[in-house]
């Protein structure tokens, strides 16, 4: 009897220690701090296809996922307030050229009645512009146009007028003979249309915008037939050929992080192989991302940095914002 009771008091305390024990092991892992992972994502250089001149995207030759060549045509723009100068242009250079050949020949009865009918045409372009300035006027002042409009149809009234002038002085040149001082007036003129059209022809190659680099088409953003003002971005394109991971790491883990070291990072979307990256930036994110101290005693601030690393091999099929993971 005296042995069973023993025995019984024996097991009691082997099951109290168990208990404890495993109660101690359970607050051992508990307490235990987590391992903490660092986490970052791949990023690459991206290129905003804009052009000079606004317009109409006419058409697209490259389409998302497309790639392209450094010079190679991706969007045409339609732009007729383009092809409209130029028209003008040609018309102004051709006017200058018959006043200057004027010039060096002497007037003729043909050449006065040529500067003639361009001065009469000049007045009747003059006219339609006045016309269609009052009208846009009127418009405007009920509110039915932008001041904008009305600011470009003014501006189109008063370059008729100046040409009206122009033409006119032209005209009354022919009939008056031309002077060495109108001989070179003329001369001068026809080189300030040159320069007009050389303007011109930078704005028409403008029309055709090329891709900067090497790379992917990521996203088109206007639709064709949309209008894109100047410098409004249209096509976007990734180069993948310069490609860097960012991590956020906190001041107190940035020990091995110091410019020029490697580290060794996998891609889990790419399986569990591991690639060397070299530190090639390191930069405080600001007061924004500081880890603020939660001790009264012994603790400080811990601010956050942007780590930026590049890769020291090729990794095959990486694609921009693939999470990566520091190994340690």
């Amino acid at each position: 009897m005296k042995k069973e009771k023993k025995g019984g008091l024996l097991l009691g305390a082997l099951v109290l220690l168990a208990v404890v024990a495993i109660v101690a092991l359970v607050g051992i892992l508990a307490l235990r701090p987590e391992k903490t992972i660092i986490q970052g994502e791949a990023v690459a250089a991206e290129y905003r296809v804009s052009g000079k001149v606004p317009g109409r995207v006419e058409m697209y030759l490259y389409e998302e996922g497309d790639q392209v060549k450094k010079g190679d045509t991706l969007v045409i723009i339609y732009s007729p307030e383009v092809e409209a100068k130029k028209e003008q242009a040609l018309a102004a250079r051709d006017m200058a050229e018959a006043v200057n050949q004027k010039a060096k020949n002497g007037a003729q009865k043909e050449q006065i009645m040529g500067a003639y009918e361009l001065y009469q045409k000049a007045k009747a372009g003059e006219e339609i512009y006045r016309k269609s300035y009052e009208r846009v006027q009127r418009l405007f002042d009920k509110g039915v146009v932008s001041a904008q409009k009305r600011d470009e149809v003014e501006a189109q009234y008063k370059a008729a007028a100046a040409t009206v002038k122009a033409a006119k002085s032209q005209y009354d040149m022919a009939l008056a003979g031309a002077r060495d001082e109108d001989k070179a007036a003329a001369e001068a003129q026809v080189a300030r249309v040159d320069g007009i059209l050389k303007e011109i022809a930078a704005a028409e190659a403008e029309r055709y915008l090329l891709s900067p680099c090497d790379g992917e088409v990521s996203e088109l953003f206007p639709r064709v037939g949309e209008l894109v003002g100047q410098g409004s971005p249209v096509m976007s394109i990734v180069d993948m050929n310069d490609v860097w991971f960012t991590f956020a790491v906190r001041e107190d883990m940035l020990a091995k992080f110091h410019q020029g070291s490697t580290v060794t990072i996998k891609i889990p979307s790419l399986g569990e192989e591991h690639y060397p990256v070299v530190v090639t930036h390191v930069k405080s994110m600001g007061t924004y991302a500081t880890w603020r101290s939660t001790q009264q005693n012994g603790g400080y601030d811990v601010r956050t940095f942007d780590v930026k690393c590049r890769p020291m091999v090729t990794i095959p099929n990486l694609r921009p914002g693939m999470t990566a993971l520091v190994v340690e």
